[in-house]
């Protein structure tokens, strides 16, 4: 995908840091959008159907976590990135973030720089995300397009990362995915969490589709089992 085709979403109740921010995105050649608050933001988001939005977690009218919340449940705005912008020392609201269905996270103040440089990082998963596409293995059913899993002609509900680990795992049977290399995919390198987390996600999906598809490759990481 070309960057003249990738639209991103900037909400943020601050002029000056929706002026900086959106300058410096155009200027990499992004499709850019703005709204000054969640409300906004939500009409914005479904109009234009970014490929990311950066939402700003402090704003008047809604903020952005019940924003996050009211663009996951859109259909079509289900694959979109969202990564929120929180000043430091804000972990409440990094928790509350992920819960609502945030994918990463942004800490202000920050260069213009280098957060051009992490929303590169972001959008690097739509290349991933295209090149997995849907995939079939066995009898599981991943598609990518519509956030669904089909085991044994039965359709299963999975929260977003649970879905995006299994999609990344079975994309290559028998390939074992290191640790830090399943994290930086479905978690994104800039989110810092503990190295439980992957083990806890991997436990949930065993017990939906099933504990031998999964195997532990100690020290290592872990690979999925036609």
């Amino acid at each position: 995908m070309n960057k003249k085709d990738i639209k991103i979403l900037l909400v943020d109740d601050e002029p000056d840091i929706l002026e900086i921010i959106s300058y410096n995105l155009s200027s990499e050649g992004y499709q850019v959008f703005t709204a000054k608050n969640g409300v906004e933001g939500i009409k914005k988001a479904k109009k234009e159907k970014p490929h990311l939005i950066v939402l700003d977690v402090m704003m008047p009218e809604m903020d952005g976590i019940e924003a996050c919340e009211a663009i996951r449940k859109v259909p079509e705005l289900k694959q979109t990135i969202i990564t929120f912008l929180t000043a430091r020392g804000e972990d409440y609201s990094q928790v509350a973030g992920f819960d609502a269905g945030a994918d990463d996270y942004i800490t202000k103040p920050i260069k213009p720089k280098l957060l051009v440089s992490k929303v590169k990082a972001l959008l690097r998963r739509l290349k991933t995300e295209e090149a997995i596409g849907n995939v079939t293995v066995g009898d599981l059913v991943i598609n990518r397009e519509e956030y669904k899993v089909v085991k044994d002609g039965e359709e299963l509900i999975l929260p977003r990362k649970e879905f995006e680990l299994l999609s990344l795992l079975a994309s290559k049977p028998g390939k074992v995915f290191k640790r830090e290399d399943i994290l930086d995919s479905v978690w994104g390198n800039e989110v810092v969490v503990g190295g439980r987390t992957i083990d806890v996600h991997i436990r949930k999906l065993r017990e939906k589709i099933g504990d031998d598809c999964f195997k532990t490759v100690k020290g290592v990481g872990y690979k999925f089992v036609d």
